[in-house]
């Protein structure tokens, strides 16, 4: 098809410490700390607003930050949450005592998805943090002391220049840019669309005439499978709680433009063939769609190749790494990419994983840090460190680290994994015992 050959000379737009990537749990906690320790950062989004898969996801329950009933995560993460509880965003669980066995979501967090981007908003603004939203790199360049970022926008080009950048894009986006090793498993997770119903009442809608309903348009392909979260009666679950977060969006790649298109196309589909099913049952003939999330979620694209990785072992064992930085906790979640079962195996009581800072290195940078589900493990130990709350801890780290390499001149492997440490202390933080 032959080839195009581009060339602009463009002027560096500004030059910042500490340049992240994405501006979901792991983004915005790594600017703002990164900001509070006197580097000057940018926080790069491709969305219009704050918060990653919490607000535009809407999987707007972030968790988990205790257990058994002690806090392990806190720190700027934890700081968000109690903002969104003081402006009426978010309202606390019961965290006084060890939720019941194999029920770890009673200690989610539920906030307001508007309230919670505006707290981050205000977080960031304080920090000085300058946000350049509706923006993405296109390429990374080194020159030296400096990396060259090439952002497009709706104004065209821009050049930014930066000592030392975060990736917390989800995809590992920026190490590939910036020609590092990715991996990812042979079969990826399913994505899921967040929606809401509303415009029925359930002591109109009898179980037989679903289950009946149900099993024709299924026979004749107008719903499959994996549009609902099963049960002995189909879209039962989903009509008693308002709304669904459990289709799975199957056979998907969300690390790419393309591949992004076709996980949100395929979303939509489900949820199309789920209303126009609904519609048709006794009862629910006023039902309609209230809500529906701006993006699929998405579970699993690409790691990077860490310094250390987390494995399955290490992290249900809670091992303790000598250069750990932050705890983790939840179950490994694995969701199957051929029906609704779940891969869940929760952890054993009084085991809490631990985060090293090796897996937040892309293996030999010394410019490039990776926060968030995109650090380095296995398939199986990232089903379970993915999560928010462990994105926010994992990103408060890289920003700690970052803004003290980039300060200091530092490449961030030279990092002394206590000057870390004593910094998220200072920013209260839980740091594991050394």
């Amino acid at each position: 098809m032959g080839s195009y050959h581009f060339q602009a000379e463009i002027e560096v737009a500004a030059d910042y410490d500490v340049i992240v990537f994405g501006g979901g749990s792991a983004g915005c906690m790594a600017a703002i700390q990164a900001a509070r320790l006197g580097a000057k950062v940018a926080l790069m989004e491709k969305n219009g607003i704050l918060g990653g898969t919490t607000v535009a996801a809407a999987v707007d329950f972030p968790g988990l930050f205790h257990v058994w009933p002690k806090q392990v995560i806190a720190g700027i993460g934890w700081e968000t949450i109690e903002e969104a509880v003081r402006r009426g965003g978010a309202v606390l669980p019961d965290l006084s005592g060890p939720y019941p066995k194999n029920k770890h979501y009673l200690h989610q967090v539920r906030v307001n998805r508007f309230v919670y981007s505006t707290v981050l908003d205000d977080f960031c603004l304080q920090a000085g943090v300058d946000l350049k939203l509706h923006q993405m790199p296109a390429a990374v360049v080194d020159h030296g002391a400096w990396r060259h970022v090439v952002a497009t926008g709706l104004s065209g080009l821009s050049v930014y220049r930066a000592k030392k950048l975060i990736d917390a894009t989800g995809d590992a986006s920026i190490a590939k840019l910036m020609g590092f090793p990715r991996e990812r498993g042979e079969v990826l997770q399913p994505g899921t669309l967040v929606y809401e119903l509303d415009g029925y009442k359930m002591e109109d809608i009898r179980r037989e005439d679903l289950s009946a309903a149900y099993a024709k348009a299924k026979e004749a392909g107008e719903v499959i499978h994996t549009d609902h979260s099963g049960g002995e009666v189909p879209y039962w679950a989903e009509l008693m709680s308002g709304g669904g977060s459990r289709m799975h969006v199957t056979s998907i790649d969300g690390s790419t433009s393309e591949g992004r298109t076709a996980a949100e196309l395929k979303a939509r589909q489900s949820l199309a063939r789920t209303y126009r099913f609904l519609k048709k049952i006794p009862g629910c003939e006023g039902l309609f769609v209230r809500y529906a999330a701006t993006e699929c979620g998405i579970r699993e694209t690409f790691r990077i190749v860490g310094e250390e990785a987390v494995t399955c072992e290490s992290y249900t064992s809670g091992y303790l790494w000598p250069d750990a930085l932050c705890y983790s906790f939840y179950p490994i979640d694995i969701h199957s990419d051929k029906d609704m079962s779940i891969d869940k195996r929760y952890l054993a009581e009084g085991v809490i994983p631990t985060i090293p800072y090796g897996a937040l290195i892309p293996k030999g940078s010394d410019h490039l840090l990776a926060a968030g589900r995109c650090i380095s493990g296995d398939r199986e130990a990232s089903s379970a460190y993915r999560v928010q709350a462990t994105c926010m801890a994992t990103g408060q780290a890289a920003g700690a680290a970052a803004a003290i390499a980039a300060q200091q001149g530092q490449s961030v492997r030279e990092v002394n994994p206590d000057s870390v440490r004593d910094v998220l202390r200072q920013f209260k933080a839980v740091v594991p015992p050394q």
